[in-house]
């Protein structure tokens, strides 16, 4: 990871000015989906690329140290060896971007994942709808940090956006921000479903961003409507403008709904286009898309022999 973002006062004229123009930004989402993607090698590099800026996740009232302990097993080896060797790829270089989990489960995690460097990310803040005192929160975010989370992924209060009160959520992230400290870095779910228009998600972006979020996500996955290519256009063009501004780099992570490997493949052409390669790398892009790492494996199975594995043949996240 790279150094955190320090954040800035917080412009109300830039926010102020923001306006998102919809029938451009609807045309530009379907002209990137039309594009043909990669292929061959080219398409087998990208996907490795992919699989390591997944976040491998489970957030799930069932949880338990047994699926966590399975879920970290599946990120130090995500992709079966010997297919990695007849790539020519040394299998220790291929983990996952993270393993993320309730605060509860950080534990778990952490001893499962001893040694291997692979951080451990935990929700806070209320998950997934952020509707506890502030004093809570920040308390969530210590404990979790505390149990040995390296990343934080908070929540923020929707209110604030739908009333159009960015002073408070700006309060509201900063005060996150430095519960984390400068060494945990810290992502920011604006739970773009519930934001009520793109404007919105642009400015809950700016704002989050100007309060130091190191990254900024679309979704708890527990929405309506989770990560769209629509969304990203406008969360990674704030991004931008964010960094020509001031120089920091945030990182962007679309999360929910992104279901195979193809999907991988233009949301990585998404961030090369829009913001350049250092964008396609862990430190500055994650995935919050579990399930696409057995199909990204079932995809490099097919370019290492010719043919799809049996299910049998791919074991499961």
């Amino acid at each position: 990871m790279g150094p955190s973002n320090p954040g800035m006062p917080l412009d109300l004229d830039w926010v102020s000015r923001a306006n998102v123009n919809l029938p451009a930004l609807i045309r530009r989402a379907e002209s990137h989906q039309k594009r043909r993607s990669v292929k061959k090698a080219h398409q087998a590099a990208w996907m490795l690329r992919a699989t390591t800026c997944v976040d491998l996740t489970t957030l799930a009232g069932d949880d338990t140290d047994v699926n966590v302990n399975r879920l970290c097993a599946k990120a130090k080896r995500p992709i079966r060896p010997d297919l990695l060797k007849a790539m020519g790829v040394d299998p220790a270089t291929i983990t996952t971007g993270a393993v993320c989990v309730y605060p509860n489960l950080v534990p778990a995690a952490a001893k499962a994942l001893k040694g291997t460097g692979i951080p451990i990310a935990s929700v806070a803040t209320g998950f997934p709808a952020g509707q506890t005192p502030l004093k809570m929160r920040i308390e969530e975010i210590q404990t979790a940090i505390s149990h040995g989370a390296t990343e934080i992924d908070i929540v923020i209060p929707r209110w604030t956006v739908l009333t159009g009160n960015w002073q408070a959520l700006y309060d509201d992230v900063k005060a996150c921000k430095e519960a984390c400290g400068p060494d945990i870095h810290m992502k920011t779910i604006l739970a773009i479903g519930e934001c009520g228009t793109m404007t919105n998600v642009y400015k809950a972006s700016m704002v989050s961003m100007m309060a130091g979020s190191d990254f900024i996500k679309t979704s708890t996955g527990k929405e309506g409507v989770n990560a769209t290519y629509e969304v990203a256009f406008v969360m990674v063009r704030a991004i931008r403008e964010y960094y020509e501004a001031t120089g920091w780099r945030v990182g962007f992570k679309p999360a929910g709904g992104i279901k195979s490997a193809k999907d991988v493949l233009s949301w990585l052409a998404l961030m090369k286009e829009e913001l350049g390669d250092e964008w396609t790398h862990p430190s500055l892009f994650r995935l919050g898309a579990s399930s696409i790492v057995i199909d990204i494996e079932r995809q490099l199975f097919h370019w290492v022999h010719g043919q799809y594995a049996a299910t049998h043949d791919m074991p499961l996240a």
